[in-house]
């Protein structure tokens, strides 16, 4: 990216951040780290045609970790400053002195560390005006309307767009840093009046603005949507099979890394503890990290804590092969960082049986009778013991054939269950965040209607 995007270049975070390490030095710090970025985006919003808002933001900030021995002290800053950063450095210090000791707390292994940060191409900055992201809007939410009448309102259109780049660094030698983009256009439309009014969205989001759908695309689907919820039915109560669209089944997927990140392992606080090395999925299911994923949403070179990234098999052949953990659960955990401070990184679910994984009316086949969801509600997720219960929507199948919309129903299973239930996984692949999967094929799964 350009440097001239920004208030500071690449070489100046840096310099600041070699100085705020000098700074912790002086002080007495035993270790220390610190991260600087600054970014700056535009959002804008419409309603029925009319702007609605109008955002640019501009923001820079500063955050630095201390440590004395293995007493720890964070503070922050968003003034730039010799001043402001020395004082910045003397208040996580006096925070580290008179904070209790923590066997687990320190900066990660210096072997650890990423030295030599690989360019994964993560900026694409959009040369866009506000006056064109308004353009945008419109014509995303023109297209839902002008697809039927019933189209009788809307919740907006937005488009976001932003920015940003970041430096982080600490006293075991390890710097570096990117600039990175994200952007993203979506819409709500209503269909139907009075009160059987039904609503649904769709969005696109990329780091590269032109890998985002078209606007009419978009809102076109989106109107689509909305229009099969109308004249919903509910459902008696029921076990039946349960297909996730591939949204939803991302959050199946983020359920699972939760389960077995290190803050749940370490506090017994899940229901996949001391699952290492044992079936948790059927064994035809592998779920892959990759953070090396060139211009991705998830891809890094490196974590929250400057640990190196590996692509690696996470489940391999159903089988559980390793956790997600930061330096710090790792060490309460007696075991080695995975490079997972702050999160997964480009996580993937597939089916290596070609019977088991298929198109989306495939898999509605597969399915034959029972509920496609496709909104969900509440957050009904225990995470200690695996219950699983949500509001939901979708629609009734029959002889993997839709047949109507379904509404004010209720879901409900057990993660464990629920995961070693899982038939097949579409090809129908969509990506969330940093998270990629098919719909999801769940055997069975009680339905709680009237």
């Amino acid at each position: 990216m350009n440097d001239s995007a920004f208030t500071h270049t690449q070489d100046q975070l840096r310099e600041l951040a070699r100085n705020v390490l000098a700074f912790a030095r002086e002080s007495g710090a035993s270790d220390a780290a610190v991260e600087i970025s600054e970014g700056s985006g535009l959002s804008v919003s419409v309603r029925r045609g009319k702007i609605e808002t109008i955002e640019q933001n501009r923001d820079k900030g500063i955050g630095v970790t201390v440590y004395s021995g293995q007493r720890r002290g964070n503070a922050s800053t968003s003034d730039f400053s010799e001043a402001s950063l020395k004082a910045t450095v003397q208040a996580a210090w006096d925070i580290a002195r008179f904070t209790a000791e923590d066997d687990a707390a320190g900066l990660p292994d210096a072997d650890m560390l990423e030295m030599n940060p690989r360019d994964l191409r993560l900026c694409y900055p959009w040369q866009i005006s506000t006056e064109q992201a308004v353009e945008l809007a419109q014509r995303c939410e023109n297209a839902a309307f002008e697809v039927d009448p019933r189209i009788s309102n809307s919740e907006g259109a937005s488009v976001y767009v932003q920015q940003s780049h970041f430096v982080a660094a600490n006293s075991r030698g390890f710097i570096g840093g990117y600039p990175f983009s994200r952007h993203t256009m979506s819409v709500a439309p209503i269909a139907g009046k009075g009160n059987k009014m039904q609503r649904d969205d769709w969005y696109t989001s990329a780091r590269d603005p032109k890998k985002l759908a078209n606007p009419e695309a978009v809102g076109r689907y989106a109107a689509e949507r909305a229009l099969a919820r109308l004249n919903a039915r509910k459902l008696d109560t029921r076990t039946c099979p349960v297909l996730f669209e591939a949204p939803l089944a991302a959050g199946l997927l983020g359920a699972f890394v939760q389960a077995v990140s290190g803050g749940s392992l370490y506090r017994k606080s899940t229901f996949l503890l001391d699952t290492l090395g044992m079936q948790v999925f059927p064994d035809h299911i592998q779920i892959v990290e990759d953070p090396h994923l060139i211009g991705e949403v998830g891809s890094s070179p490196f974590d929250e804590e400057g640990v190196r990234t590996v692509r690696r098999k996470v489940i391999e052949n159903g089988v559980l092969q390793g956790y997600f953990l930061s330096s710090y659960s790792a060490r309460k955990l007696g075991m080695q960082t995975t490079g997972n401070a702050g999160g997964s990184h480009n996580l993937s679910i597939t089916s290596d049986d070609t019977k088991r994984a298929d198109t989306f009316e495939g898999m509605l086949r597969k399915m034959g009778t029972g509920l496609l969801v496709t909104e969900l509600m509440g957050q009904g997720v225990n995470y200690v013991t695996g219950d699983y219960s949500r509001g939901a929507s979708g629609y009734w199948v029959e002889n993997g054939v839709i047949q109507y919309p379904v509404e004010e129903i209720t879901i409900a299973g057990n993660m464990r269950e629920m995961f070693q239930q899982i038939v097949g996984v579409g090809n129908d692949v969509l990506a969330r965040g940093n998270k990629s999967t098919g719909s999801i094929l769940i055997e069975k799964m009680v339905i709680a209607g009237s």
